[in-house]
């Protein structure tokens, strides 16, 4: 395994200020929602294989999909785990994959960004579709829910469940094609960072 860190602790700041303003969106008067947020947090590169599991999830159009078709449809794939009434954690990683479809430009639709909620008896369909709105998702970019059995199964398969919410600590996964393995983030993760670890589309890393 490989690893990388670095630390960007006026980055952080500047994206814990747009959180608290961007949740406000889909979140009520929940305390339960907040979570502690370092300062500063280091990102650490592991490449990790995973096996995609065969579970029934439901899209943000509502339609009922299989994760690993979804995954496995020959793009790059960017994935998160979030849930809409965070605060702190989600809104920082929405901002980045949100910051990444911007700087993909014309070839974001070659990229598949995919954020499946860890709250699925919360966040239904509706409400990931607002939550993705807040976030100016593009067709590119989807958002997952299911039932909590599923959902506890992706997040066992990608090595996040931490069995409470409130625990949820932040990773981003990318894998380049299907059947390659996968590169974990751990920590606040940006979107040049993200971008590294695709394919460097007509010359895109260069350009930027």
């Amino acid at each position: 395994m490989r690893f990388r860190s670095h630390v960007s602790g006026a980055a952080i700041a500047a994206l814990v200020a747009f959180a608290v303003s961007a949740a406000s969106a889909t979140e009520g008067d929940d305390v339960h929602a907040h979570h502690h947020v370092p300062a500063a947090a280091a990102t650490t590169r592991t490449v990790v294989q995973y096996v995609v599991p065969n579970v029934e999830l439901t899209r943000e159009d509502g339609a009922a999909v299989r994760l690993s078709d979804e995954l496995n449809d020959g793009r790059p794939v960017v994935l998160a785990f979030i849930y809409t009434s965070c605060t702190t954690v989600c809104p920082l990683i929405s901002h980045t994959l949100s910051d990444l479809q911007n700087r993909l430009g014309a070839d974001r639709d070659r990229v598949h960004l995919v954020s499946i909620t860890i709250d699925p008896e919360q966040d239904t369909p509706s409400r990931l579709r607002e939550y993705a709105r807040t976030f100016h998702a593009g067709p590119e970019w989807q958002h997952y829910t299911g039932t909590l059995a599923a959902s506890q199964t992706v997040q066992r398969a990608f090595g996040v469940y931490r069995g409470n919410k409130m625990d949820h600590s932040p990773a981003m996964l990318v894998r380049r094609a299907p059947g390659d393995q996968w590169t974990r983030l751990e920590g606040f993760a940006t979107a040049s960072d993200l971008l590294a670890e695709l394919p460097d589309f007509n010359g895109l890393r260069a350009a930027r």
